[in-house]
This record gives structure tokens, sequence and C-alpha cells, in this order.
């Protein structure tokens, strides 16, 4: 695709509402961090996002308005993880709702991929970090059973690792985002690739070559050329 067909980057639209959960009791797992959530617990995705709304293992928990677990397609084939919700994301339980989610869209839309269809998009943590700080280790860590059964459930053809936060959170890999994006990895048996986040491009809006817009053009069309030839086979 010519690179004219580059994205623009500030256009908005108002999120969807949040959709209401199945009842599951709560007691069926603990608040308890150190708890594990064992693989296979769930039986559907809607189980899940009801025992993470009213999730309490971590310190995340009291300051949050909405728990914020996913949106697109539960059958998608490309699973898109990210670091945490921000402010309009916590007031709307909606993951990649503000102006990186909306960029997000958009280079999707560059490569012919619908946000509702395509993909299902969620968050390494799912309750936001006050000042849009980092996680820590301790918080992604009682968040991250939950995130392993959505993947699960989900099962996609290819994982987009969106930042460093996202990449280490599942692979432990520490490496900048920089030195690794547009490489494919595979973990867990899953093909992976980490790309960067859409909140770095609006701080670095330049589409010239080399530039983080530029590389994300490339990566983007890489992700299309690879999902294509999957489900050609």
């Amino acid at each position: 695709m010519p690179d004219e067909e580059q994205i623009s980057l500030f256009d908005w639209q108002e999120p969807q509402a949040v959709s209401t959960p199945v009842t599951v009791d709560p007691e069926q797992i603990s608040s308890n961090a150190q708890t594990p959530i064992p693989t296979g617990f769930y039986e559907t995705l809607d189980q899940l996002t009801t025992h993470c709304q009213q999730c309490q293992r971590c310190d995340l928990a009291p300051t949050r308005n909405h728990v914020v677990v996913s949106r697109g397609n539960p059958q998608a084939s490309i699973l898109i993880i990210g670091e945490g919700p921000g402010q309009q994301e916590d007031e709307t339980g909606l993951p990649f709702v503000g102006r990186a989610g909306q960029l997000l869209d958009k280079i999707l839309a560059s490569v012919k991929l619908d946000s509702q269809k395509d993909v299902y998009i969620c968050n390494i943590v799912k309750c936001r970090p006050p000042g849009n700080r980092t996680p820590t280790s301790e918080e992604s860590a009682a968040c991250k059973p939950y995130l392993l059964e959505q993947i699960r459930l989900v099962n996609p053809k290819i994982i987009l690792l969106t930042g460093a936060t996202a990449v280490r959170g599942i692979t432990g890999d520490k490496r900048g985002i920089t030195k690794i994006r547009g490489q494919w990895l595979t973990w867990d048996n899953y093909l992976c690739m980490p790309i960067l986040h859409p909140a770095y491009l609006l701080r670095n809006p330049s589409p010239a070559p080399g530039k983080p817009k530029w590389l994300m053009w490339q990566d983007i069309q890489a992700v299309r050329a690879k999902l294509d030839e999957i489900l050609s086979q």
C-alpha cells in the first residue's frame, strides 16, 4: 500500500456503552492475589468479565471507576494487548477509546482490519493506575491470570503486544520496544509481534521514513500479510 494511505491522527468518535455482564458467584475465586486462577477456570468470557468487575486482587481496585476488560470480537483472529486503562477508559469501561485508541482503530483500518470484527483488545492490567503510571510488577502479576484466560478463550492466530509493558508482561522480555518492534516472536505457541504503542505515535507524528509512524506502517502491513497467509492455509 502506498505511504499516502497512512492515517489521520486525531479524529474522535464516542465510545460504545459498557455491556452488562452475566451473574457469577464471586466466592468462586479468592480476592487474594497470591491465590492462583487455574488455567481453564472460566468456561466463557462473560464469566471472566463478571469476576474482573468484582476483583480486589491488587491495590488498583479501590481507585477505579470501572474495570476495563475488553472490546472487540471474542472470536477474532488478532488479539491486541496494551498496558492499562487511562482516564477515558476508566470512565467508559472500554480499552483503547481515547486518542491512542482512536489512532489504533485507524491503523487497523488502514489495512482493512475492523476494530469490532477482526480484533479483540485488552490490557496487561484492567484497572487504571493512578496518574496513568506504568503498572507495578505486583499489579501486573495479580491481573495476569485473567489475561491468560482471555488469550486461551479467544485463541487468536496473532497477538500484538503494544509497547514495552505488554511485551514484558507476557513474554518477560525486558528489551526496549524500539529494539524488538516488528519482529515475530513465539510465546506459548502463539505468534506475537511487538509494536509501538499508539500513544507514542501521537507524541511522534512525523510520517518520514524511519520515524515511529512510518515504522508502524511497515509493521501493520506485515501483520496483515501474515494473517492473510495463515487464513489461506
